[in-house]
């Protein structure tokens, strides 16, 4: 197992598929990337099946042992299925995905291989769905949540992005978690750093204390140092769990990250919020894979608290330190 200069073991692997993507949210960052999607036809710079099932053969001789499918929508990909079924046996694989898809598909994912899926569902209501995600497939991922379950996802994780036009909806989503069986929620801190919209910046404080007075049980998760929130619902009938994911400003969520990223086009980035690190596999055959990956843990930098530090001011700033290291490579 590969450990960078911090201590953090890389563990896992986030594997984008394709930039593409059949909605168009507000939020949305494209994997720290930025706003590239394109067409919806397959593009010639994604990463072949073959590249991508080499890329995680390498992961697992160092000891990765969970890989999490994203995009855009990783689901546009028709060789997802085969993908996952090709992933080393060792691997928990996982998938981030709008749900449209799942339909008529989960089934065959899950006999492939697939362990966990999170959906994205930022609001139960159709017009405010449409809203955020400029789509209207607000039905169609509703019957994607329902073929997870069926297909035997227990539990299926309902990502939502928590920010100016979601806020609140988060007391609703809560209760619905609650009252619905094999339903978890992720509530994500929306980053203004990667969206350059910082007037819909909420303090997530705020969310994590509302959650402390409704939960009966607040569990410690190691893995980011996270919180979970275990709350009843209005009915009194079902629990749920909640999870808040908030890297922003946040120096301990940086510290206990134990990811590498990988671009649709097969670049290895160590940080979601950095791009100066890219690093290409080149004709990604083992060999050059290895060497990349080995390259991009060694200069893996905790974002916050050391890539980004605060001045006398309280204000964070760029750490001249890497700034200057990386220029060098």
């Amino acid at each position: 197992m590969l450990t960078d200069e911090f201590g953090r073991e890389v563990t896992g692997v986030r594997v984008s598929l394709t930039d593409r993507c059949n909605f168009d949210c507000v939020y949305c960052h494209n994997e720290g990337l930025g706003d590239t999607r394109g067409p919806m036809d397959p593009q010639d710079d994604e990463m072949s099946t073959d590249d991508v099932v080499t890329f995680l053969e390498v992961a697992a001789e160092f000891d990765v042992d969970a890989v999490k499918f994203t995009g855009g929508e990783p689901m546009l990909r028709q060789d997802l299925t085969e993908i996952i079924e090709r992933t080393p046996d060792q691997m928990e694989v996982s998938l981030t995905t709008n749900g449209t898809f799942l339909p008529g598909r989960a089934e065959d994912l899950v006999d492939a291989g697939l362990d966990r899926v999170n959906v994205s569902q930022d609001a139960l209501d159709a017009e405010d769905f449409a809203a955020v995600t400029k789509s209207g497939a607000y039905d169609k991922v509703l019957e994607g949540v329902d073929a997870a379950l069926e297909a035997g996802l227990d539990p299926v994780k309902l990502n939502m992005v928590v920010f100016e036009h979601t806020a609140g909806y988060v007391p609703e989503m809560v209760d619905h978690v609650a009252e619905n069986e094999g339903l978890q929620l992720q509530l994500i801190e929306y980053m203004p750093e990667l969206t350059g919209k910082p007037e819909w910046n909420i303090d997530i404080q705020r969310v994590h204390d509302w959650l402390a007075e409704q939960a009966d049980e607040i569990e410690h998760r190691e893995m980011h140092d996270r919180k979970r929130y275990w709350v009843s619902g209005d009915d009194g009938t079902g629990r749920g769990m909640v999870e808040i994911v908030d890297p922003v400003e946040n120096p301990t969520f940086c510290a206990n990250c134990h990811r590498v990223r990988v671009t649709h086009e097969g670049y290895l980035k160590g940080c979601l919020n950095r791009n100066d690190d890219l690093k290409p596999m080149g004709e990604m055959t083992k060999p050059e894979i290895r060497a990349a990956f080995r390259e991009v843990v060694a200069n893996r930098v905790p974002y916050y608290g050391e890539y980004m530090i605060k001045n006398g001011d309280g204000e964070w700033e760029v750490n001249d330190e890497y700034i200057e290291e990386y220029a060098e490579i």
